[in-house]
């Protein structure tokens, strides 16, 4: 095959397969393209391939296992974030298997690639007195203030995503009852989200002085940053640290480290869970495709309630002293054990 080979299929894939036969997201083909300016930075660095040189043939069982090993070894990525490389990898492959059936058995070693198992992290939030604390460092009666007090204010009565946040236009809101906010999300999916009564007088504050109250600004973006334009992820993910930061300098028990708008969400989850709400609607509230996504937040919840027993009956339980403390013969009693 042709040197420019690799370049070509990846660019139909990007260009063609991706937005118009799969229907992704900008987002998520974004995220692809990082992982394949990986892929190529690999070959160069371990294999002395430039990018300009990779072949079809490059892409093979050896060198895709030798590029999620220099993920984590070389770049130290989690093994979370391996798998999100992986899952780009394979996308791309089966492309592949339809525009090369004569390499299929390759490819299919390529995606038989077992996913490794990452362990469960522990859900970080905030309890509500942390969420309280943090909103009150923030000026209301500045403008900027008063932006990042709705804004921060809708990231913890909806839940809702970043890249959802930044993509609210004017437009979007329904300030009459029942109030409701139209939210954009993955692939595509829109929902409508409710909006707390408390926070609608400080919506209709900011638009007043945003001049957002007028019709011809209805499809402005709700929230910008000093330039004048769209927020970024970024720019949400300072202003986020800015406040958890503020509020850490008070009470550092009540804030976690390195608080961020993700977190925020885990936190929105929590507080519902905690209050009893069904996992459906908290489903529907985050956006979740599945109610298995959900339920992590109900597994975190019961392994919290199941630890604060524990650490309560230790006070009312005597201590259990193990059979075998008082028998050398620990073999014997492993052959006992459970008969």
């Amino acid at each position: 095959m042709k040197s420019t080979d690799f370049a070509m299929y990846l660019n139909k894939y990007f260009t063609v397969y991706l937005p118009n036969v799969k229907g992704m997201t900008p987002l998520t083909i974004d995220s692809y393209r990082y992982t394949f300016i990986l892929f190529l930075t690999c070959l160069q660095e371990e294999l002395n391939i430039s990018a300009n040189r990779v072949q079809m043939s490059d892409l093979s069982y050896k060198n895709v296992l030798l590029f999620l090993e220099w993920l984590q070894k070389q770049r130290l990525n989690s093994i979370s974030t391996r798998n999100q490389r992986q899952a780009a990898i394979n996308s791309f492959v089966r492309f592949l298997m339809y525009e090369f059936p004569e390499c299929l058995d390759n490819y299919q070693r390529i995606v038989g690639i077992p996913i490794k198992k990452a362990p469960q992290k522990e859900i970080s939030y905030m309890k509500t007195d942390g969420v309280k604390l943090m909103m009150s460092q923030i000026d209301v009666a500045s403008s900027g203030g008063l932006r990042d007090y709705v804004m921060l204010s809708l990231l913890y009565t909806t839940g809702m995503r970043v890249s959802e946040l930044i993509s609210i236009r004017v437009k979007d809101l329904s300030l009459y009852e029942p109030y409701t906010l139209l939210l954009r999300g993955k692939g595509h999916k829109s929902r409508y989200v409710p909006l707390m009564k408390d926070i609608i007088p400080f919506i209709h504050q900011y638009l007043v002085q945003e001049g957002y109250d007028r019709q011809e600004k209805l499809s402005e973006w709700l929230f910008k940053n000093h330039m004048k334009s769209q927020l970024t992820r970024q720019g949400i993910n300072y202003l986020v640290g800015k406040y958890a930061k503020r509020a850490r300098e008070i009470n550092s028990e009540i804030i976690p480290a390195d608080f961020s708008p993700h977190k925020m969400r885990h936190t929105t989850a929590m507080g519902l869970v905690d209050s009893g709400v069904d996992l459906i609607y908290i489903r529907d509230l985050l956006g979740h495709v599945s109610v298995k996504t959900t339920e992590v937040y109900a597994k975190a919840e019961v392994s919290r309630k199941r630890e604060a027993i524990e650490a309560a009956s230790k006070e009312i339980v005597p201590p259990e002293k193990a059979q075998w403390d008082n028998n050398t013969d620990l073999k014997q009693w492993l052959k006992t054990f459970n008969r």
